[in-house]
């Protein structure tokens, strides 16, 4: 029942009873009003192998299905943070994935922070995870999404294979997708050092000249992800809060995911990087039980 990283803030709860749980978070949504503050105390103490099996136990003793239960009697971010918690992480992957293309518009930032921070053997996970689901292959549906470069890119990230260059594209984009989509952490450090060196100019500096919109966030995700993963997601979390309003779906998105993995260093990260902590900023945008929720997943200051 390990976590699945081993620097996250949610750890493994000692002395588990699934069936114990499961009979609180009945008895949370039972009569008038839910208890929320029973909900969260159970769910962002518990690692998402744990979450599985009050899930069973909840299932066998209340002959329904928990994360149905808690849909139909939550609302809000509160909800969203909930239901994430339920699902195994390639699975919430999957889903975040798909709602992001689901509809009219796509929310291109959820497709770049998944696929450009997710490591070959999560992609080919989300994968399976996503046709199994979905009865449709991630890869047409992003396909189906997007266009031009930006999907060359993502389709890459997704297969792991790239296809030679076409004349129609800008040399140095293709350039970028052959070396960037290869993945290989070691490797590519070193091709940015030495890009530094016969360019005079860090590889982050160039993606902003050549390129931007979508194109530019998605190589800048990569590279970034590739030399500091928590940095990334440190400012990804301060972009969603910082200014006026909330992005409040990439704030759980990222709290959701990394929670039982690096959140530990993605505290750290931010506290370096802003001179504040991640918990200061939570409180500080948030409110209610959504707040409650997060603060539990960041943990302490």
């Amino acid at each position: 029942m390990a976590a699945i990283g081993n620097r996250g803030t949610v750890t493994e709860a000692a002395n588990f009873n699934p069936d114990a749980d499961a009979q609180k978070l009945r008895e949370s949504m039972k009569g008038a009003g839910t208890n929320e503050a029973a909900i969260t105390e159970i769910l962002a103490h518990r690692t998402i192998a744990q979450r599985q099996r009050i899930k069973i136990a909840y299932k066998q003793t209340v002959g329904k299905d928990l994360a149905d239960d808690l849909s139909s009697e939550l609302s809000g971010n509160f909800r969203s943070v909930v239901l994430g918690l339920l699902m195994l992480a390639p699975v919430y992957d999957a889903y975040e994935l798909r709602n992001a293309m689901k509809g009219a518009g796509t929310e291109e930032a959820c497709l770049i922070d998944i696929l450009a921070s997710r490591s070959n053997e999560e992609v080919k996970v989300i994968n399976d995870v996503y046709k199994k689901e979905y009865e449709k292959k991630l890869e047409d549906a992003v396909t189906g999404d997007t266009s031009g470069m930006f999907q060359r890119v993502l389709v890459s990230l997704l297969t792991e294979i790239y296809e030679a260059g076409e004349a129609r594209w800008g040399t140095d984009e293709v350039k970028f997708l052959t070396v960037l989509c290869v993945r290989n952490r070691n490797h590519l450090l070193r091709v940015f050092q030495e890009y530094q060196k016969i360019s005079g100019r860090d590889i982050e500096e160039s993606i902003k000249r050549e390129m931007s919109g979508c194109l530019e966030d998605v190589f800048l995700a990569i590279v970034k992800c590739i030399r500091n993963k928590p940095a990334f997601f440190a400012e990804r979390l301060y972009k969603s809060m910082k200014g006026l309003g909330t992005t409040d779906s990439v704030l759980i998105r990222i709290m959701v995911a990394r929670a039982e993995i690096d959140m530990l260093d993605i505290k750290a990260q931010f506290m370096k990087m802003y001179g504040k902590t991640l918990h200061s900023f939570i409180k500080g945008d948030t409110s209610g039980d959504y707040r409650k929720i997060l603060l539990e997943l960041c943990g302490g200051e």
